[in-house]
């Protein structure tokens, strides 16, 4: 695992090592209070000493400067300015989940007769907002499975590019910098969610990414308690989405937002513990005959590991495996055997979890088919070799019968 570079530069007195900025950033409030931490501001009215400074207030950038509590208090502004410079970024907007930020980003470049292309194999609610929003309010949406596709489609009506690396469930990598050249060449922004990387192992901006977004909900908090999304891009990328947010009232909460930045304060620890972790469990799964084919760009094997060495500095803790056939009994059995997995939805929190992943594809089906059926753990901060033992006494369960 490669060290991530800090590309923080704003400020020339803020020490280069991302350790030291993920500890300090977003603290400046906190000296008022003669705490450590940022107070926790909640407020839905904001007052002003006078007239002027009330006029002034609309004149401000909307959600980065006091106006309304659904503009932010210092709470939010904090977390902002914090994830923006981690992102090497001018601006980050905070939206209540990763899928708003997702759906602010599409609403705001979708257009009756344009063309917004989406990467195969995207988050499902992501592809379900295209298909059952976007679309029907006359917005084209079309697929693309690499740069090469992606180049036969760009036309004059393409309002924007959405890529996720590596894509949901399928773990299938994009040559991002091909992408963003092709998409920079015909003047159309690329957005991507760059969730499973964060800032720390994949620097979205730096390889020409116009908007990132974060399912803050995951890694960025860490601790499985928190709703949030962060977009963060220039103040002209960002504008059009930002005006939509203050449009349509999408605003986080202050708690959510404090609850972030105590997460930021350990997330360089926590990043490379899932890295080494999930390589271990992916490296012993890919081993087992139970197992057909692991699906981790990290691994050697995989067909996406160039791109992810190209762009990526580290792995975390997602990814999905192909188990060889069993029946639903069977692989009911397994799940439920497990001790140190617990079953259930999200990811990036510190405790391992197993769901069954289930491409787009096969939602509609009650019973998945026993060939190709895919499974998504997330490997979190316990001992790898627990999780290890954990998965070899359930994997024979899978090879059992139907009964």
């Amino acid at each position: 695992m490669k060290t991530p570079a800090c590309t923080l530069t704003s400020r020339p007195d803020l020490p280069a090592s991302l350790e030291t900025a993920l500890v300090h950033l977003g603290r400046d409030s906190a000296a008022a209070s003669h705490a450590v931490n940022p107070p926790l501001v909640r407020a839905s009215t904001l007052l002003f000493p006078t007239l002027a400074d009330f006029k002034a207030s609309n004149g401000g950038c909307v959600f980065e400067s006091p106006r309304y509590g659904r503009s932010g208090t210092s709470t939010q502004f904090e977390l902002q300015q914090a994830m923006a410079r981690l992102s090497g970024a001018e601006s980050c907007i905070a939206t209540p989940s990763g899928l708003s930020a997702i759906a602010a980003v599409l609403g705001a470049h979708a257009r009756p007769g344009g063309l917004i292309l989406l990467q195969e194999g995207v988050y499902g609610p992501t592809r379900a907002l295209c298909e059952q929003v976007l679309a029907p309010l006359q917005c084209r949406v079309e697929t693309f499975c690499s740069a090469e596709d992606l180049a036969g489609k760009l036309t004059a009506a393409s309002f924007l590019v959405f890529i996720e690396v590596p894509g949901s469930l399928t773990m299938q990598m994009v040559d991002v910098g091909a992408v963003c050249a092709l998409a920079a060449a015909q003047g159309v922004p690329v957005a991507c969610d760059a969730t499973w990387g964060t800032p720390l192992f994949f620097d979205a901006h730096r390889h020409g990414v116009d908007i990132a977004i974060h399912a803050a909900t995951k890694y960025l908090n860490g601790h499985s308690d928190v709703m949030l999304g962060l977009t963060t891009g220039s103040y002209a990328a960002l504008e059009a989405t930002r005006s939509g947010c203050d449009r349509t009232g999408s605003h986080v909460s202050a708690d959510a937002c404090w609850l972030a930045l105590r997460g930021l304060r350990t997330l360089h620890l926590r990043m490379p513990r899932h890295h080494t972790s999930a390589l271990q469990v992916a490296q012993w799964l890919s081993l087992q005959p139970q197992i057909e084919r692991v699906l981790f760009p990290a691994l050697p094997t995989d067909p996406g590991h160039a791109l992810w060495q190209r762009y990526f500095t580290g792995a975390p803790g997602p990814f999905t495996v192909e188990l060889a056939p069993c029946s639903e009994p069977a692989f009911t059995r397994f799940i439920e055997s497990l001790q140190w997995f617990g079953l259930g939805t999200s990811w990036g929190g510190f405790e391992s979890l197993v769901m069954p992943a289930i491409p787009h594809h096969l939602r509609g089906l009650p019973v998945q088919p026993d060939a190709g059926r895919l499974l998504r753990l997330h490997i979190g901060l316990e001992s790898p070799d627990d999780l290890c033992r954990d998965l070899a006494a359930a994997l024979p369960l899978l090879q059992g019968g139907a009964g």
